[in-house]
């Protein structure tokens, strides 16, 4: 046995074995082929396709403002705590007057005087009714000192009844009148004559209304006044919910320290980026649903009401503010919160469904193996 061996090469039982070990591959290849094939297999189904976009985002509401002081004080009540729901102007917390700055307390008398001041320009029957006695007086004294200066004209003899210092006393004049005398008629002539017009003009200012110019002064000086006024105490500057809430009764604040923060979350909306890829198919008045991390199993509903026109570039990615306002949010959802959105850009109903991967390429034709 060991010549017959001895009679092949080293190179000869090389080629044999590898020969043998092709065999058996086909041989448990064969055996292979002959088990059955098992296909997964899907019912086919009629239903509603839907294409959506997806981001995330942060909620935000509608109207946001940070309230600080505007001066400092102690702090005398604070009206309100996180979670109050408040409307425009009421007030939220005051200072002390004992503790405020003289120019704030004095502000108080001015805003009254200037509020005054304006009532009597628009409004003051008075005031009309006392520009029209001036017109009277300065047409009498106008009239006055033309017929004393007419009588100037020629020889005179009168006696001129007059005060000085409370005591009545008389001038007279003989002949014909000096130089002086008629000098000093005409300078009371020419002063009488300029306060009728300045009565008449003031009077038909009043008849006709207020001088536009002057209002507005008197405006502005009502305003100064209620701007200083207004630094002891801090108002909603719109309907929402205090949502941040620092003072306290007794505290000593100043100028720029925060006090609240109110927020409309009456109306809560997501900022997210979309790329550009996506974002000529999104649109105002799309539908979206939106998922958060923070209340687990909820699904919200929202819709686009602001899609960007210009893109920011960051880091090479290009993408679009697209604006989603919820429409059924609850307590739970609060400003802050980080949403997943997905914004529906295209809905078929009642169509065939068929899954992705069942669809193959034949021939450059999609096809769909049927069992």
């Amino acid at each position: 046995m060991k010549k017959f061996f001895a009679r092949f090469s080293r190179r000869t039982w090389i080629i044999i074995g590898v020969v043998a070990i092709v065999l058996l591959v086909v041989v448990f290849a064969n055996r292979g082929g002959n088990e059955v094939v098992q296909w997964q297999t899907t019912p086919l189904a009629r239903g509603n396709l839907v294409a959506t976009v997806g981001a995330t985002g942060s909620v935000r509401a509608r109207q946001s403002a940070t309230l600080i002081w505007q001066t400092t004080g102690i702090v005398d009540a604070v009206n309100v705590d996180v979670g109050t729901r408040v409307s425009r102007d009421d007030v939220l917390a005051s200072l002390d007057k004992a503790s405020l700055s003289q120019s704030i307390i004095l502000a108080e008398a001015d805003l009254t005087s200037a509020q005054k001041a304006l009532e009597d320009l628009l409004n003051s029957d008075t005031a009309r009714a006392q520009a029209l006695i001036k017109v009277d007086n300065a047409e009498k004294a106008y009239e006055k000192a033309y017929n004393w200066r007419m009588q100037l004209n020629g020889k005179i003899d009168i006696k001129d009844y007059y005060y000085q210092k409370g005591i009545l006393k008389v001038r007279e004049y003989r002949g014909f009148a000096d130089a002086e005398t008629i000098a000093d008629a005409d300078e009371d002539l020419a002063l009488a004559e300029a306060q009728l017009k300045d009565a008449r003009r003031d009077s038909e200012r009043l008849i006709n209304g207020a001088d536009p110019d002057e209002v507005a002064a008197a405006e502005a000086r009502v305003a100064a006044a209620q701007s200083t006024l207004n630094m002891a105490f801090l108002a909603a500057p719109f309907d929402g919910t205090i949502t941040q809430a620092e003072p306290s009764v007794g505290d000593q604040v100043s100028a720029g320290s925060v006090a609240f923060r109110i927020d409309d979350i009456s109306h809560l909306l997501v900022d997210v980026q979309v790329s550009e890829v996506d974002i000529n198919s999104v649109a105002v008045g799309q539908a979206a649903t939106l998922t958060f991390d923070a209340i687990f199993g909820d699904e919200y509903h929202g819709q686009v009401v602001e899609v960007g026109q210009a893109g920011d570039t960051v880091q090479g990615v290009v993408n679009f503010v697209v604006t989603v306002e919820l429409t059924d949010a609850d307590e739970l959802v609060k400003p802050g919160m980080t949403a997943a959105v997905s914004v529906v850009i295209k809905e078929e109903n009642d169509v065939l469904l068929i899954p992705n991967r069942a669809v193959r390429l034949v021939d450059s034709e999609r096809v769909v193996y049927v069992l």
